[in-house]
């Protein structure tokens, strides 16, 4: 799964981000991983999926200046699942150098607390890398790529909406999506995470 990562990273770069979404995990980011980006003043953001064995809840809220929390409530065979997360803006993106956070995972959860650290940063076409690394579920390393496909005009006056190709590594697996703004701060998410595919709508205000 590596291998196809490095076959796609240059496809990506000739294939804009989309606007902050919550991750799977509930924090501001990607698929499942965070990026360095928090909410802004007055934000929040929720997000319902359809994972492989069950469903998930997502929320997250600005708290104070840099900071967000969230919660992640899954429903599975097993039952309900509630974590809590957080997580600090160190540095906003320039134009030279990476936004970086720092953030904690599922703080007294159904999972291991995971602690961890990210950069993100904007390149030419379009093109946002993000690099991290923490405990307990990253397993050490993560880190993804996306890409903005620009609009495209289908039909005179019929356009498709503008997404946001994923793909990342979580610490232990490749995980791949497609990020649609379909109207502002609605985004539908689908794609495949965890050996399974998931899909679902977020909204960001």
């Amino acid at each position: 799964m590596r291998r196809l990562f490095y076959f796609l990273l240059p496809l990506l770069i000739c294939i804009n981000p989309v606007q902050a979404a919550p991750s799977l995990a509930g924090s501001t980011g990607m698929i499942d991983n965070p990026s360095a980006d928090v909410l802004r003043e007055g934000q929040i953001s929720t997000g319902y999926y359809h994972v492989a064995g069950g469903t998930q809840f997502a929320f997250s809220a600005y708290v104070a200046p840099r900071v967000e929390v969230g919660t992640i409530i899954l429903h599975d065979q097993d039952g309900k699942h509630t974590g809590l997360n957080a997580k600090f803006s160190l540095r906003q993106e320039q134009v030279n150098t990476p936004a970086v956070a720092v953030g904690v995972e599922d703080i007294a959860g159904y999972r291991d607390t995971s602690w961890y650290a990210v950069a993100s940063k904007s390149l030419p076409f379009g093109i946002r890398l993000h690099a991290g690394v923490g405990n307990g579920r990253f397993n050490g390393v993560f880190g993804g790529v996306e890409k903005q496909l620009n609009t495209l005009s289908v039909l005179p006056g019929k356009y498709l909406p503008s997404a946001s190709l994923m793909a990342e590594f979580d610490g232990r697996q490749m995980n791949y999506g497609l990020r649609f703004a379909v109207a502002p701060g609605v985004k539908l998410d689908g794609g495949w995470r965890k050996h399974g595919s998931y899909f679902g709508i977020s909204y960001t205000h």
